[in-house]
């Protein structure tokens, strides 16, 4: 396999924040766009040759072909080893799960969170560090800087990887995992909370719940932690099957945009708990029968019952709080919270 250095000429809208670069997918696909913004991720970073990168994303429209560019150009770059979701599937607190678990030097998000999917919606991509959160501001600013002085980067000539059977493959002198994208997460969940005691509720018929993946990427780790570790039924799970233009939804989960979940929970003898989640499950929308709970009052209660797990018994570290207070003015959008 040959290295190849490309020339390339830079884009000037290429300023990501701490959720990334979010684009339409007509955008990532000029030529050399997608290319100049990997390569400006690795010219800003330090002492990542021979190191180990995680990959995954969403799902949605153009994740597969993205997948492929940044594993020839990681391996053209240095990397030695790289994980990536079976399918090119990670939520994004699945890929930090992943890269603190194996210590990688850090890790590439496709997504573009709540955004419409699709080819005519969006795509978008975000680089997490060591620690498994995102990129801060220095390193984003960094990227940026780079991606306006861009003039050539790095790949390989190479056949693309092979991403739907878990197993290893080689690239130039890289590794390449192919791994589940479920199983390191869901082991964490277990961890932290009583399964045991969650199963037992859910198995006394004495509580009912319905969880809405919006056909965005957390359907297979409802699948897997709602319905074999914890056993609910079938028909717990609403559209849990990812696709790349998120059934042709909007995977934003306030009370508009998943209006079905919000119908079945209003009925007179709707369930007792329902769930949705937005596109890269890193936020949700809670709600009890007949009413809604604002994103700020689950963080309370999360918050006031951690000492009840088995992974917070000992207490908080902190809370982080990130919220968007318009769009949580109108249905409880766009608030993310992460218990330390």
């Amino acid at each position: 396999m040959n290295t190849l250095n490309v020339s390339t000429q830079a884009y000037p809208d290429q300023r990501p924040g701490t959720s990334g670069l979010r684009k339409k997918v007509a955008v990532f696909q000029q030529a050399n766009y997608l290319e100049n913004f990997v390569q400006s991720i690795f010219n800003s970073l330090e002492d990542y040759q021979g190191q180990t990168l995680v990959v995954g994303g969403d799902g949605r429209y153009f994740n597969r072909q993205a997948i492929q560019v940044i594993l020839r150009m990681a391996a053209a770059n240095g990397f030695a080893k790289v994980m990536v979701g079976r399918g090119g599937l990670l939520s994004t607190p699945a890929a930090s799960c992943v890269i603190r678990k194996y210590q990688a030097f850090g890790g590439i998000i496709l997504s573009a969170s709540h955004n419409p999917a699709g080819e005519q919606g969006d795509f978008g991509i975000k680089y997490n560090i060591g620690n498994g959160g995102p990129a801060p501001a220095n390193i984003t600013e960094a990227i940026y800087a780079e991606s306006q002085r861009i003039s050539h980067y790095l790949t390989l000539d190479s056949e693309d990887i092979a991403l739907d059977d878990i197993g290893s493959a080689q690239l130039g002198s890289m590794h390449v995992d192919i791994i589940d994208p479920v199983t390191d997460y869901a082991e964490l969940m277990q961890s932290l909370f009583d399964f045991d005691r969650i199963h037992g509720l859910i198995n006394s018929g004495l509580f009912r719940m319905r969880f809405d993946a919006m056909h965005a990427v957390t359907g297979p780790y409802a699948l897997e932690i709602f319905e074999h570790r914890l056993g609910v039924t079938p028909n717990t799970l609403m559209n849990a099957e990812p696709k790349e233009d998120f059934g042709g939804g909007h995977p934003d989960p306030n009370l508009v945009y998943a209006k079905d979940l919000v119908d079945i929970l209003f009925a007179p003898s709707g369930p007792d708990f329902g769930a949705a989640s937005d596109g890269d499950g890193d936020r949700n929308m809670i709600l009890g029968h007949r009413f809604f709970v604002t994103p700020s009052d689950s963080l309370a209660v999360l918050a006031a019952n951690a000492h009840l797990t088995p992974g917070y018994r000992q207490g908080l570290a902190g809370i982080a709080l990130h919220a968007d207070f318009a769009s949580r003015r109108s249905c409880g959008g766009k608030t993310r919270h992460r218990i330390i």
